[in-house]
């Protein structure tokens, strides 16, 4: 049959018409970014993630923030939130799906949006709800839940309100000299042929998504790169978002030009990855008084030696975590400069399901003697070497790393709180139980044992939120499984990011051959050696499930612990005082006269407590310089930015009189000028009401020489 050359037309015409409106449906998404304080009480409160009591905040290092990414296709929609916080609890998602709400509707639910925690230990703890995660921070503490919901719900709003057309890309860097891997002992359990797949025993790539408009312009980006963000140790008192919050904070200085911290059109996310036993502190563990080596197998050190403690690369935590952040950053920089990688395609989709986790039961083929085995969920629990702690931040007491038996003394303990059943005892094996935390149910539950589980899909994209920490090794299986599960379903290979601490917590994810060890990371995996087990099983049904548009049972939904009379013996602030003759604000300090760049400005204030008003999308500090020209202060640093600090002292609880110190080291590059020192806050009246003040130092200058 022939066609004329009119009728070839028709058809070329028709072909190109039809290839547009599919590439619209595939190629072209309504993508939106958004970042919102959700900074916690930055004092007196008890920080999440060394559970050490003497942790207790005393002002500010860096602001938290939340910042969340908004993909649509058209059909359907999900939402991405990375948070500047120790991980997330299902009550504080649950809190911000119910604030959204309001505004949105049903539009943002548990199935399409992903709320993720960087994983920093130096944040306002007490928001998770469940007794042993909260019992460290004396119990529930509202205010840094309310804090982070707020600051969660409001990220995701300006992401709503900023949606425009645009597309992603996917790009992947290596990124070496920032992890080492803390349990080494524990990752060489893992069979050898596996091991040699790998060239290092952490994951050392940072994937990059980049949000750009259909002008070109970019809008954001999600950096995920596995690392505990633990460079800032159990001896700071500073709210801080680590490592991993000042890559963030640099990323954004360098796309937001001119802006202050925390604003400006671009937003950069750090998220969490397969951290559970990723350190950042890259100088390795050592004895704390003579520098020698720990015990590889125990993390333990001889008598007089003092704890075993990871450092590094810095001379000082602060150095160290802006070495760690900055190699981040600059590795994320390059990705975004250099525009590599490949764009996504396709539709977006979601799954979520909860799962009780005790009663799940399935087959598993023993790698060694490849025999068929029924495997379970055990009743959460804890073994001895969770009370050891990591060479990040060691334990309390006589424990170590490595404990495989248990002590008759502490089981009286552990039994008078909660006794472990015959059947716990041996599904835990050889995880000595120091905690039955699964039998532990007063006042009320202390750990979950439903777990939220979920996926979204951006194309050729699969995130994985993972409910806890996922060591390695179970990192790299997850990503596997669920890539195999894909391609099982008929599916073209698929791009796997684990999205650590994401909805929920449940302690750590080892391998099961990692836990026989029972090193930190397995004594702290929840539900028995087969965890993993269990969450590559889940995963991969989930995968089939959403590639085949297939729902599924939601599960049974966790218990609403937020809504009980939630234990807490933090106190609230009563009234603050001042000197006769001294208001708020007073300057009892004051900076030098003349300053050069690399010197520090000192300036003390007498304030009031931080806990009255925690200034989200403020700041308790500025540095103002004076733009002579205009005749005005201008503001160029806040209690955001790395080179101040805040820090408050309490100088008398009966008569609640307290001090504000401000520490403003200045950045090589300062420009010549007239500059000062302003604190901001508010008091609590001894007889009730909330009441502002402020108060500013003398002038100084900043020159360029001295």
């Amino acid at each position: 049959m022939e066609y004329s050359f009119g009728w070839f037309i028709v058809v070329l015409c028709v072909h190109q018409c039809v290839a547009l409106a599919y590439n619209s449906v595939v190629s072209g998404y309504q993508i939106g970014v958004g970042r919102a304080d959700c900074t916690g009480p930055p004092v007196e409160i008890t920080f999440m993630g060394y559970a050490q009591l003497s942790q207790k905040g005393e002002g500010i290092h860096l602001r938290q923030f939340s910042r969340a990414f908004i993909v649509d296709d058209g059909q359907k929609r999900v939402v991405f939130v990375s948070v500047d916080a120790g991980m997330i609890g299902n009550a504080v998602k649950r809190a911000v799906l119910q604030h959204l709400s309001k505004e949105f509707g049903n539009m943002y639910n548990h199935k399409n949006v992903l709320i993720s925690g960087t994983h920093t230990h130096s944040s306002p703890g007490g928001f998770l709800t469940h007794l042993l995660y909260d019992l460290p921070c004396l119990g529930f503490i509202k205010e840094t839940f309310n804090a982070l919901v707020l600051g969660i719900a409001k990220s995701i709003s300006r992401a709503h309100k900023s949606m425009t057309d645009g597309r992603l890309f996917i790009s992947e860097a290596e990124i070496l000299e920032v992890n080492i891997n803390r349990s080494p002992s524990a990752y060489l359990n893992n069979p050898e042929e596996e091991r040699n797949q790998y060239k290092y025993d952490v994951d050392k790539t940072l994937t990059q998504i980049r949000f750009v408009t259909s002008s070109g312009k970019i809008m954001g980006a999600i950096n995920w790169y596995p690392v505990h963000p633990t460079s800032m140790n159990n001896t700071n008192k500073l709210v801080s978002s680590d490592n991993m919050g000042y890559a963030a904070i640099l990323l954004e200085q360098e796309y937001n030009k001119g802006s202050l911290i925390g604003q400006g059109d671009f937003v950069g996310a750090f998220a969490a990855s397969n951290l559970g036993d990723v350190s950042p502190n890259i100088m390795g563990p050592k004895c704390q008084y003579t520098g020698d080596s720990c015990d590889v197998l125990t993390s333990s050190c001889p008598a007089n030696a003092g704890q075993c403690f990871a450092s590094g690369p810095g001379t000082n935590i602060f150095e160290s975590t802006k070495i760690i952040g900055d190699r981040i950053y600059q590795g994320a920089s390059r990705l975004l400069r250099q525009q590599t990688g490949h764009e996504i395609l396709g539709e977006v989709n979601y799954i979520h399901q909860f799962v009780n986790m005790t009663q799940v039961k399935l087959k598993y083929v023993n790698p060694k003697t490849k025999a068929v085995e029924e495997v379970r969920g055990c009743f959460p629990a804890m073994g001895y070497s969770f009370a050891a702690g990591t060479t990040d931040g060691p334990g309390a007491f006589d424990f170590h790393q490595g404990t495989t038996s248990d002590n008759p003394l502490w089981n009286v303990v552990r039994d008078f709180i909660a006794e472990p059943t015959k059947g716990d005892i041996e599904c835990h094996h050889p995880k000595p139980i120091l905690l039955a935390t699964g039998r532990a149910t007063f006042p009320y539950d202390w750990q979950p044992k439903v777990v939220a589980t979920q996926l979204l899909r951006i194309g050729d994209t699969i995130l994985v939120a993972a409910p806890g920490e996922f060591t390695t090794m179970s990192g790299r299986r997850l990503r596997n499984s669920v890539r195999n599960a894909a391609l099982q379903a008929h599916e073209k290979d698929v791009k796997v990011i684990i999205c650590g601490l994401s909805n929920m917590y449940t302690s750590y994810v080892a391998t099961p051959e990692e836990y026989t060890s029972q090193r930190y990371e397995g004594a702290s995996t929840l539900f028995g050696p087969h965890t993993l087990t269990i969450y590559l099983d889940q995963f991969s049904k989930l995968v089939q499930s959403m590639l085949s548009e297939e729902e599924v049972d939601p599960g049974p939904e966790p218990a609403h612990l937020e809504d009980k009379n939630l234990l807490t013996l933090q106190t609230g602030v009563l009234y603050d005082g001042h000197p006769y003759g001294h208001d708020f604000g007073t300057v009892k300090v004051q900076p030098k006269p003349r300053y050069i760049p690399g010197q520090t400005v000192r300036v003390v204030f007498i304030a009031a407590n931080p806990r009255n008003n925690l200034l989200h999308e403020d700041t308790f500090l500025r540095v103002e310089r004076l733009d002579e020209a205009r005749n005005e202060w201008r503001t160029v640093a806040t209690d955001a930015n790395w080179e101040t600090l805040f820090r408050w002292t309490r100088v008398s609880m009966i008569l609640g009189f307290s001090n504000v110190e401000i520490l403003w080291e200045i950045p090589q590059g300062t420009p010549a000028g007239k500059y000062r020192i302003s604190h901001l806050g508010y008091y609590q009246y001894i007889f009730g009401g909330k009441f502002p003040y402020n108060g500013t130092s003398q002038v100084f200058i900043v020159d360029q020489k001295g």
